[in-house]
């Protein structure tokens, strides 16, 4: 790539996890070096099973085994910021082509993470690291910063049906 960008899917919708590991899986098979980090999450997803069959990728979790609900403890504020310096060192170190930063918007909304911190970082990465940064409530300044937003808008979903979460579709 001669350029790198900065994407953001964010919104109520389902998908946007779904769109980075899509990205990444295709950065992958074109021989690229792909860094997954989720924030907030620590529970058992699919997808941490992704390295043992792609090589060149890379997913570690900067979370509990539970969702923040309510207020974040000081576990998933130190969690969530040692996850942010190690993903820094990941894409200042230049060593992967593609760097997620999953459900950090969600780490700013419950203040894990500020949101100058990664303004600070997108102005820093090096010109060949593509950056990809998802979750609700995207802040006004990164959707700003950013070259590519997509927003997934809910218009119908079967879990209002009871339908619970499926192993390889949701999680």
């Amino acid at each position: 790539m001669d350029k790198a960008y900065v994407q953001i899917y964010t919104g109520n919708g389902k998908g946007k996890t779904t769109a980075a590991l899509g990205i990444s899986l295709r950065s992958v098979c074109a021989g690229r070096r792909v860094f997954f980090g989720q924030f907030i999450k620590g529970m058992d997803y699919s997808e941490l099973k992704a390295p043992d069959f792609l090589p060149g990728f890379e997913l570690k979790q900067f979370g509990r085994d539970c969702f923040i609900r309510n207020n974040p403890t000081k576990e998933d504020i130190a969690m969530a910021k040692n996850g942010f310096e190690e993903i820094k060192s990941k894409i200042m170190s230049e060593e992967y082509d593609l760097v997620v930063m999953d459900e950090l918007n969600i780490a700013i909304f419950f203040e894990l993470i500020e949101v100058e911190e990664v303004l600070e970082l997108i102005d820093k990465k090096p010109e060949k690291v593509e950056l990809i940064i998802t979750g609700r409530y995207a802040p006004k300044e990164l959707i700003e910063a950013a070259d590519l937003v997509t927003e997934m808008k809910e218009i119908k979903h079967y879990y209002t049906a009871g339908v619970p979460a499926r192993i390889g579709i949701e999680y």
